[in-house]
């Protein structure tokens, strides 16, 4: 799980989390069954992670789509970038080191202050300050400045022609005269915030759900759902109970589960290509899992096609690093074929030898590892025991655990985790985070504290170069070095599928990234939907 993952609080054990939530989310919409109110503009969705904060300028909603705010540029159906508070697409100079930016006039907070580029400039360099917890902060390492010129045009100098910017300025802005008042890190709007967009806060309870309303003042329209509830229910199980019990009117459900509504009057089934991955860390600083002969083992050991085939049920594919086969920026010849001989052979020839109960032995290390996973996320849970089983025909002893994010990310420095991650648009946006060495221990950055030079040159040439093609061939070198030296063992990509109750017009899914249908899924776009008639 990188840092553009989002992480929720739990439970202290899983019992308690499915009391906890089956008490607090018995009717989160506040209204009749399902959330619909008397007047049917409510909608209530099920999903498994809550953010930490509500604040763009501690990460929140920075990939788009966050209700409560926009971004100067925004995401179409195909992932499309166009205008959203930016008044048209930005003007770049020749060398690609200027970005000139036209703001859409007449703009207000839903405090009813209005809108300007004075909003805009707090907004980046805020983020870029050095006292600012913002652990994706690297990804605007290319600003050097960040300016205004006059109330309706921003301008944007950079130190090197990053090719993706454009795609980073969908991130939302918040507005200066409420958080320039307060600690960025810890001031109220961080749970109580002020944005554009079409929905504003109607209210927060932590574990329970997150409830919007309407902005009647709303530039692009007021929508017609006028109450939206994200339910937190970490749980898949109990999600698709209270799914078919009418309390929610959509979820996100792991296959196995989405399958049970197949066929059910009223209810539809939408599934979104993503770029979702699922890996296990392999820490640097475990004396078995930081072996590169154990690495490389296990890359081979595991069967991806069968964790496809069984545990997603054909929603996703292989994956053999954090970019998707089907992408253009995958490296042709990294596919890592399920081989356990070769696995075998790979441990005996660097001295891992069987012992007695045939886990493998070296300089008095025993191969074995614990692996830790969320505990109530199915897919995790299934990717886990799976991956434990292939280790353990090759003579590697994977210990399964399941524990809430609070327990485990202290143990991440030696321990393994069934972690996930995954950006469309640019490999720039997932890899620098989850490979850079500098970053290794930097929360969810690097978990495995992977370090190698290779891969970290390329990772700059890759992000500095304004050339596809020199860009094309750093990537490339990234994921042949992570055949050399896995780090991560990459399981699968997967499908996000969701069920959601078939009365509304405008639904739709965009290509994912990794966030648990927070901000995605057919709810993307839910200010758009309007009512079946």
């Amino acid at each position: 799980m990188t840092a553009r993952s989002i992480r929720g609080l739990a439970a202290a054990t899983l019992a308690a989390a499915l009391t906890a939530s089956a008490a607090a989310c018995s009717n989160p919409g506040g209204g009749t069954a399902g959330g619909k109110g008397a007047d049917g503009t409510a909608v209530v969705v099920g999903i498994a992670y809550e953010p930490e904060s509500l604040s763009p300028l501690l990460g929140y909603g920075k990939d788009g789509n966050s209700k409560i705010f926009d971004g100067l540029l925004a995401l179409d159906a195909e992932m499309r970038l166009k205008p959203a508070l930016a008044a048209a697409l930005p003007e770049v100079s020749d060398d690609g080191l200027t970005y000139t930016y036209k703001l859409r006039k007449g703009v207000k907070f839903s405090d009813g202050k209005p809108f300007s580029a004075k909003d805009v400039v707090f907004t980046y360099r805020t983020i870029l300050d050095e006292k600012t917890n913002n652990a994706s902060k690297t990804e605007l390492d290319a600003v050097e400045d960040v300016k205004a010129t006059g109330d309706d045009t921003v301008v944007f100098t950079l130190k090197y022609p990053y090719a993706p910017f454009a795609e980073r300025t969908v991130l939302p802005i918040a507005p200066e005269h409420v958080a320039a008042r307060q600690d960025v890190n810890t001031g109220d709007f961080t749970t109580k915030p002020i944005g554009t967009g079409p929905y504003v806060l109607a209210g927060w309870s932590k574990g329970e759900k997150i409830s919007f309303k309407a902005n009647p003042d709303y530039w692009g329209g007021a929508p017609k759902v006028e109450k939206f509830t994200m339910a937190i229910v970490k749980d898949d199980d109990v999600r698709a109970t209270r799914l078919r019990s009418g309390e929610l009117d959509g979820a996100i459900l792991p296959p196995n589960l989405a399958k049970t509504f197949k066929g059910e009057r009223g209810k539809k089934t939408y599934a979104a290509t993503t770029y979702d991955y699922r890996t296990v860390t392999l820490p640097t600083n475990n004396k078995a899992a930081g072996d590169t002969a154990v690495r490389q083992a296990l890359d081979v050991a595991v069967d991806r096609d069968t964790m496809v085939d069984q545990i997603l049920e054909g929603a996703g594919k292989a994956a053999y690093g954090p970019v998707p086969t089907d992408s253009e920026w995958f490296a042709k010849g990294t596919e890592r074929v399920h081989d356990l001989a070769k696995a075998k052979k790979i441990l005996d020839d660097a001295g891992w030898k069987p012992g007695e109960d045939g886990i493998r032995e070296k300089d008095g290390v025993r191969a074995a590892f614990p692996l830790w996973y969320v505990s109530g996320d199915k897919l995790r849970q299934d990717h886990a025991l799976a991956y434990a089983s292939d280790a353990k025909k090759a003579g590697i002893d994977v210990k399964t655990q399941a524990g809430t994010w609070e327990v485990i990310e202290p143990r991440m420095k030696t321990d393994a985790v069934l972690a996930g991650g995954g950006a469309p648009a640019d490999p720039d946006f997932d890899q620098y985070l989850l490979l850079k060495s500098s970053l290794a221990g930097d929360g969810f950055n690097n978990m495995a504290w992977y370090d190698n030079k290779a891969v970290d040159k390329a990772l700059e040439e890759g992000r500095k170069s304004g050339d596809k093609r020199v860009r094309k061939a750093a990537y490339d070198t990234v994921q042949r070095e992570l055949v050399k030296n896995p780090g991560y063992t990459f399981l699968t990509h997967i499908d996000h599928l969701y069920v959601v109750s078939d009365r509304w017009d405008g639904l739709s899914t965009q290509i994912e990234p990794h966030d648990h249908g927070l901000a995605s899924g057919p709810w993307w776009n839910v200010e758009d939907w309007t009512p079946k008639k």
